[in-house]
């Protein structure tokens, strides 16, 4: 609920910080069909008197559907937006507008802060007509789309007079159903008319109907269900807009200086450097920890070849240990049969948002005077025993690619807590220049470095990374909740101490399942829903420079599990659908 709430007052204070018309529109919410936009009512319209001028007409025109029923002017109208609507943190209004720019009407939301994490939709209004049809529809379908990928919201509810009998059918056309009947009482004071609660079982005077969205998603099942993608807001476009127009000469690295210091602040870490990739980040590291020719680097049999690869670009020799069978992580009982002279270090990846046990691969590092990186590359806020990943190794690697949890196109990201070490990956990052003088190289260095406009999005998407978190566990609980009871199957399950991401929800076909993982990919695929096949036992490549054996558990989990779609922006209906689809299959 915490998250919720911060999520709900940062967003909304975002929107309505716009003092110019080029804020407004970076902050606007496309309609579907090129119909319009939705444009956040924000500080700029405070002195804007024809719009004030026009929201008075409309208030008083349609003063009878509202529970508060006034005359207001221009001033009272003025002080409203001041006062009760941009003052207040779970309170916004959007204008609505057609695709020529004709503002036709407004909605938006109130009372957000509440124990359900429901949003009110307030104040819907067409105020012209003969607008085009359909509009209002289209606005209010894809302003609570708009608040669903970008919250981690639970749900939304309007209130209206039951005596509207208009209003009623264009919700229930929209898949709004009553669920509440509230009973009211009509206060007179001082020339304001009031509806309030009925209390004590008093005779009402009116009532209101509680309406909750019900729409269910109509593409289901007709298009195809990725597996992953990105939750984008108002906040992305204007941070990159910001820093493609003014980032350049002695702006060129302001977005890329606060990403990098608010990203360390997150993890727990000291230093930060963006960089092009996880995998640059990893091979930054292993350069810094002097890792190269002759040398091996411990690293789990089940991760993405970039892990492996990172230790094979240096020179040096991956060594493969086999994994967990519950976490699908480095396994630290395998680790000290592989330890050899030539062992210089262990990366422990912390598989798709699920964080390794890292408390044992670090003792073990200890003992045996090890080096220790994280690749946490799907995993930014995952958590063991309190700590983030990235808060543990010598250094520690994430990415930001497109399908991870945060996304910059391509991207990842370096963090150490150690003085010397940032000190030795920052030159090389810089290309092995020497800072105190121009141009002058005198060390091995990279160009690995990411963009003053990529950081500028993966700032706004950090700054949303709880609720982005908290909407990728909601789906794990979904497909919990969907598929339980479901014989011949395991989803991955957090275990004591850990605090996933489930930046991918995963599925474990039992060996005692008789349909084969490449058919059960296949018709989910039939049916409009994208699967991926669990990363193999990666010591199978051919491109190693010595041959090992499979890990068994790592070849095992390689062979029969599944990435379901676990896209920040799923819906429960669609979730559900998965599920039924999968079911299906494996009766």
């Amino acid at each position: 609920m915490d998250v919720y709430k911060k999520s709900v007052k940062e967003n909304f204070l975002f929107l309505k910080a716009a003092t110019n018309v080029q804020e407004l529109y970076l902050r606007a919410i496309p309609l579907k069909g090129e119909q319009g936009f939705l444009i956040p009512v924000a500080q700029v319209h405070l002195g804007d008197d024809a719009l004030l001028q026009r929201l008075t007409q409309w208030r008083n025109r349609f003063v009878h559907v509202y529970p508060t029923q006034f005359l207001a002017t221009l001033e009272s109208t003025r002080a409203w937006l001041r006062d009760r609507l941009l003052a207040v943190e779970d309170r916004m209004l959007f204008l609505v507008v057609d695709k020529q720019g004709a503002v036709v009407g407004h909605m938006g939301f109130n009372s957000c802060f509440n124990d359900e994490a429901q949003m009110e939709l307030d104040n819907i209004v067409r105020g012209v007509d003969g607008v085009e049809r359909g509009i209002m529809a289209n606005a209010l379908l894809t302003l609570t789309e708009w608040a669903r990928k970008t919250i981690n919201v639970e749900g939304f509810f309007l209130r209206v007079f039951a005596d509207n009998a208009k209003a009623i059918d264009f919700y229930r056309s929209l898949g709004f159903v009553v669920d509440e009947t509230i009973p009211l009482t009509k206060v007179e004071q001082e020339g304001l008319v009031s509806y309030v609660a009925c209390e004590n079982g008093g005779t009402p005077d009116a009532s209101f109907l509680r309406m909750s969205l019900h729409a269910a998603s109509p593409e289901i099942g007709k298009t195809l269900m990725s597996t992953a993608g990105p939750s984008i807001s108002a906040k992305e476009a204007a941070y990159a807009f910001d820093a493609a127009a003014t980032g350049w000469n002695s702006n060129w690295s302001r977005y890329l200086t606060k990403f990098e210091q608010s990203f360390a602040s997150y993890v727990g870490a000291k230093y930060a450097l963006a960089t092009t990739s996880c995998t640059g980040a990893l091979q930054i590291a292993l350069m810094a920890l002097d890792i190269g020719p002759g040398d091996e680097v411990i690293v789990p049999d089940m991760t993405w070849v970039a892990t492996a690869n990172a230790v094979r670009y240096v020179g040096a020799t991956p060594v493969f240990a086999d994994i967990e069978f519950d976490t699908w992580n480095l396994d630290a009982a395998t680790i000290e049969p592989l330890i050899t002279p030539r062992t210089k270090a262990i990366v422990a990846v912390h598989l798709y948002g699920h964080p390794a046990r890292m408390t044992r691969i670090m003792e073990i590092a200890r003992q045996y005077n090890l080096k220790l990186v994280e690749d946490a590359a799907p995993a930014v806020g995952a958590e063991w025993e309190g700590r983030r990943c990235g808060s543990f190794g010598d250094f520690a690697a994430f990415s930001f690619q497109g399908a991870k949890l945060l996304v910059t196109g391509e991207g990842g990201m370096l963090v150490t807590n150690n003085d010397a070490l940032y000190e030795k990956a920052l030159k090389i990052w810089d290309q092995g220049r020497d800072p105190s003088k121009v141009f002058w190289i005198d060390g091995h260095g990279v160009k690995f470095k990411m963009s003053n406009v990529q950081a500028a999005l993966g700032l706004a998407q950090l700054e949303r990374v709880d609720e982005q978190i908290e909407m990728k566990r909601r789906i794990a609980r979904w497909y919990r909740e969907g598929l339980e009871g479901v014989s011949g199957i395991s989803l991955n399950q957090e275990v004591p101490g850990a605090r996933s991401i489930f930046w991918m929800t995963s599925v474990f076909l039992h060996e005692d399942v008789r349909i084969d993982r490449e058919l059960v990919r296949k018709l989910m695929k039939d049916a409009n829903v994208d699967t991926r096949p669990v990363f193999p036992a990666i010591s199978q490549y051919p491109i190693w420079p010595v041959k090992q054996t499979p890990q068994p558990v790592a070849l095992r989990v390689g062979q029969r599990a599944i990435n379901l779609p676990s896209g920040v922006c799923l819906k429960r209906d669609e979730v559900d659908y998965v599920c039924d689809v999968l079911k299906k299959i494996l009766k």
